[in-house]
This record gives structure tokens, sequence and C-alpha cells, in this order.
């Protein structure tokens, strides 16, 4: 089992292996692990990995002053579950991070399924 500690370490990990423009612009993305989704945002037969919140860099010009930043959460017990052992982790928290970082550039569920980011 991965401990919550080495999960954090592997989002970090994460983060090291995007791209070097990817890693800029997520510079003003606050990414946060929680164990699991609000139940609200599940249902039967429904796993959530990951969440981007905000506005797409495609819709708008630069942050409004004031706002909130966006944000991507990423849960663990999820991510967990989808993998056969410890050894999957990385390559899937890699993947679910990539997956919502490609929200955050626009991009639907379908294209990120079409790049692999799915």
């Amino acid at each position: 089992m991965v401990t919550a500690e080495a999960f954090d370490e592997l989002v970090r990990d994460a983060i090291d292996e995007l791209p070097e423009w990817v890693e800029h612009f997520v510079e003003d993305i606050v990414i946060t692990v929680e164990d699991l989704p609000p139940a609200e945002m599940v249902g039967p037969g429904r796993t959530l990995l990951g969440l981007y919140r905000g506005v797409p860099r495609t819709r708008y010009g630069g942050r409004p002053p004031g706002s909130m930043p966006d944000t991507i959460t990423l849960y663990r017990l999820p991510i967990l579950a989808t993998c056969r052992d410890a050894d999957d982790v990385p390559a899937r928290v890699l993947k679910v991070l990539g997956h919502e970082v490609g929200h955050a550039f626009g991009l639907s569920d379908e294209r990120l399924h079409e790049l692999g980011w799915y």
C-alpha cells in the first residue's frame, strides 16, 4: 500500500515530469491531494480520480484581480483503487495529473482520450 506521504511525493514527482512549458503554466494552479471526492460528485458506477476547478486558459485573457486560483485535486484512494500494485501508481498519478492539466487548457474528455490522457 502507498502511504499518504508517499503518494504526495509521487504527485510532486509527476509535476516534475511534466514538460517544462507545462510546469511553468501549472505554477499558477494549486494542486492538492484528498483521500476521496465529495460524495455528491460521485454516484453508482462513477469514479472520480481528479478534478480541475477554474477557468480554462482558452476562455480568458488573464486572471481577474482578486479571483481565487485555479485548482487541481487528485483523489488518492480512487487512484490507488485503479492500480494493480504500487508499481502502477506513479504512471497513474502522472496520467490523472496530465488529464486535469488538459482541462485547464480547455481540452474536452474526448480530446484527452484521443491524446492518451484518459
